[in-house]
Parts: C-alpha cells; sequence; structure tokens
C-alpha cells in the first residue's frame, strides 16, 4: 500500500526550468510525476486538469521526453482565477483581472513554446466540466495554439489540479475514474493531509474504494487504479 514520501526530483533540468517558469507546484508532485510517467500504460493519453502558467504540463512533458513515452497529453484551464472579476483590480495595484487572465494564458503559451515546442500538450480554453463533456462526445475541437485534434477515449495519467474545493474534486476523479484505464494513476494537488481546500475527505473516500491502490503521498495523494 502506500508510502509517505520525502523525495523531489534531482534533476537539473527540473531545477532550471523552475527558475525561469512561474508556477506553484509542490516538489514532491514532481516525484510523483516522475513515477506515474515511468509507470503509465502505454499509448494512453495524460491528461491534466488547470494549467496556470505551464509550469507542472512542461514537468510532465520533460519527463515523457526523458523516458521515451509517446503518451499524447491534453490539458485544459480557462484561466478564470478565485476572486477575480470583470473590471476588478488585483488588490490595490493598477492591474485589472482581465488582463492578468490574459498575461497568465499568454504566459503559459509562451512556456510551453519554448521549454516543450516539439510535442506541445493539446489545451483546451474549458473548464474540467466542459472538457470532460467535450472529451465523452469524442467532438473536435481548437486549442489555444491553433490546432484542432479529436478528444476522447482512455486516460492513463491525470494530474487533478483545478478547483480544490470537495464538489469541484469530486466531480473531476468520477469523470477522471470513468476513462482511466487498469494501471493508470491519479495524482491530487493540495490533498495533504489536514489541507484547508476540503481534499482530505475526498482521499478518505477513495482509499475506501476497492479499484484504487494508494501508491504514495508526498504529501499529496497519487493513487493507481487496480
Amino acid at each position: 500500500m502506500g508510502e509517505i514520501f520525502k523525495k523531489n526530483s534531482p534533476d537539473d533540468f527540473i531545477r532550471w526550468l523552475r527558475f525561469a517558469n512561474a508556477g506553484m507546484l509542490n516538489s514532491g508532485n514532481i516525484y510523483c510525476m516522475e513515477y506515474a510517467v515511468k509507470n503509465i500504460p502505454p499509448d494512453s493519453p495524460v491528461l491534466e486538469i488547470g494549467s496556470f502558467c505551464g509550469l507542472s504540463t512542461n514537468v510532465i512533458l520533460y519527463f515523457l521526453y526523458k523516458y521515451k513515452k509517446t503518451n499524447p497529453v491534453f490539458s485544459c484551464d480557462k484561466w478564470i482565477f478565485e476572486g477575480a472579476g470583470e473590471g476588478r483590480r488585483v488588490g490595490n495595484g493598477p492591474v485589472l483581472h482581465p488582463d492578468y487572465r490574459d498575461f497568465v494564458k499568454e504566459t503559459f503559451i509562451r512556456n510551453i513554446e519554448f521549454f516543450s515546442g516539439d510535442r506541445k500538450p493539446y489545451t483546451v480554453e474549458a473548464f474540467s466540466d466542459e472538457f470532460f463533456k467535450k472529451w465523452s462526445e469524442k467532438a473536435l475541437v481548437k486549442d489555444v495554439f491553433g490546432r484542432e485534434t479529436r478528444l476522447g477515449g482512455k486516460i492513463g495519467f491525470c494530474y487533478i489540479d483545478g478547483n480544490h474545493q470537495y464538489e469541484f474534486a469530486r466531480g473531476d476523479f468520477e469523470n477522471t475514474h470513468r476513462f482511466l484505464v487498469p494501471g493508470g494513476f491519479i495524482l491530487f494537488d493540495d490533498s495533504y493531509d489536514g489541507n484547508r481546500f476540503g481534499l482530505s475527505r475526498l482521499m478518505k473516500e477513495i482509499k475506501k474504494q476497492k479499484p484504487y491502490e494508494l501508491v504514495m503521498k508526498n504529501p499529496n495523494y497519487l493513487f493507481k487504479k487496480r
């Protein structure tokens, strides 16, 4: 069963990436991502829910490159942040939230183009429930890089980093479960014990489900589907 790990990736590329690519990524998540990518079922897509400035996306893409995995990557984000409102300023500063949103989205695109330009993800500008609806419909969509792609099929690894409130994370888990292949992985950001978002309740529920095995806590939860 799952163990508590305190390992971080010593990889030099990751160190330099984190200097330049803005983002909020727990170092333990990097180890979990590397483990999941090394052991991902062949060919099954990787899905990331929530992308911000692309740090976690670039980390996942780098590990796929490092371990010579050919799994395609999909991600979704609407770049609408908690507390943001049309016409509202960011704190007491001169920047408006709509401009901040555009800046972050443009930063994501620029970071992906620079660090992972040879195998960019298919990133759809949508909330996760909208994305999964399109995924279940096998919809043809256009991503933020201007490319058309067909969604749908099984999933081999999902990094859930969208809305961390219980009901939203629960919905992301249930949607992922529908498509996750046996042997596939789910990593939940901010799921450490006692977190303030409400994910502790969800982690306890998933640990009781027979299809899932807790692989590790580092301190966030990585599960494997049996």
